[in-house]
């Protein structure tokens, strides 16, 4: 005979709509025609333990929560700079929730790693603050990074200057974590219009997330916008709207540009005679960022009326719709680009040295499989 219990039927609820879902859409998720049941336990908090545990695993819900009295109130554990429509989203999805929580366990027994080897704390993190210049902590950050803009100009794709900014940031001791899903789970997609980066500010082991369900470019921005948060030492989830009236988000935002487009350099090269948005995509593809942040530096440089400004910024907002995916490719480098060089290399090297159990060692690094962490081991130069 089924084993029955008694639920919150409130409770049940919310755990359907912490995914965004319908009764029909879950019913569908659970393989089923019809939502009827669905409806009976939201009305009755009746349910069989099984389908209550089905829907613990359908809706990313750790099935204790599904015995509380009232709905739990999840909140992000770091700072939220997120905004839409000029006011803080309502509330944080799985998957947001999940690849943060995952994020801080990487970075917690990163910190402790180095503190074993009595590393010193890196001199950049904390040392700009709200008062500091834009354009001297982004060429701060781009001589930390080795990221200049010569350089840039002569590398063929976008791709390439972005590994390169990826693995540069992350040689200058910057955990760097990119990933468009969560954990290796292709069924849980990360929403760009939800967040497209977060940093975990530390002095020893800063941690920066990007989301790579962006585009290249917007990856790029993400970044240079997230390494800013490291020089004000301030931990947090963007999404970076470039029009924004948040404090740490503008400075941000304005550090972001100056790393991409430096202001003195790009007076120089944006030739006012020819049409604005072909200008704009010119200097685009010289300096690998997007078409957007050429027309803000166009404006803040008096080269655009406000109204050319509005009109040129919403069209190219709207052709915006290229799209890169979190995985695909070469597994390992794609594993690589997700939990981080540095950070791979540090565990798998623990676990083969014995100072790593094995079982800590998958679950910090995803895997499952004792052949996949030792083809990643190789990859990654640790093992032979």
């Amino acid at each position: 005979m089924p084993v029955e219990v008694d639920a919150k039927p409130d409770v049940l609820r919310w755990a359907r709509e912490r995914v965004s879902l319908s009764p029909s859409e879950l019913a569908s998720r659970l393989g089923w025609k019809k939502a009827d049941r669905i409806i009976i336990w939201e009305q009755s908090g009746r349910i069989q333990l099984k389908h209550l545990e089905r829907l613990a695993e359908k809706t990313y819900t750790p099935i204790g929560y599904l015995f509380l009295d009232t709905p739990p109130e999840e909140r992000l554990p770091i700072p939220d700079f997120r905004t839409v429509a000029g006011h803080p989203p309502e509330r944080p999805s799985p998957n947001l929730l999940d690849t943060v929580y995952q994020a801080q366990l990487r970075q917690s027994w990163f910190r402790e790693h180095l503190l074993q080897y009595d590393e010193e704390p890196l001199p950049f993190v904390g040392r700009a603050t709200l008062n500091s210049n834009p354009e001297s902590v982004g060429a701060e950050i781009r001589d930390a990074i080795a990221f200049d803009t010569t350089q840039r100009a002569q590398m063929a794709t976008w791709e390439e200057a972005l590994r390169t900014m990826f693995d540069n940031a992350e040689s200058a001791g910057v955990l760097i974590m990119r990933n468009g899903i969560v954990g290796n789970n292709t069924h849980r997609k990360l929403d760009v219009t939800e967040f497209r980066g977060f940093t975990i500010s530390d002095e020893f082991a800063p941690l920066i997330f990007v989301n790579a369900a962006d585009t290249k470019a917007a990856q790029m921005f993400t970044l240079a916008h997230e390494l800013a948060h490291v020089w004000l030492n301030v931990s947090g989830v963007s999404n970076w709207r470039l029009q924004t009236s948040e404090k740490v988000e503008r400075f941000c935002n304005a550090v972001a540009a100056e790393v991409l487009v430096p202001m003195a350099e790009f007076k120089t090269k944006w030739d006012p005679a020819k049409e604005p948005i072909e200008e704009a995509r010119r200097l685009a593809r010289r300096y690998k960022t997007s078409s957007l942040v050429l027309i803000i530096r166009a404006y803040e440089a008096a080269f655009l009326s406000r109204s050319e400004f509005d009109e040129l910024y919403d069209a190219e907002k709207a052709r915006f719709t290229d799209r890169v995916s979190g995985g695909g490719g070469d597994f390992y480098l794609t594993q690589r680009s997700r939990i981080g060089r540095r950070f791979a290399r540090a565990v798998i090297a623990g676990a083969l040295e014995g100072s790593v159990p094995f079982k800590e060692a998958f679950q910090l690094l995803g895997l499952k499989r004792s052949e996949t962490f030792m083809e990643l081991a190789k990859s990654l130069g640790v093992a032979s």
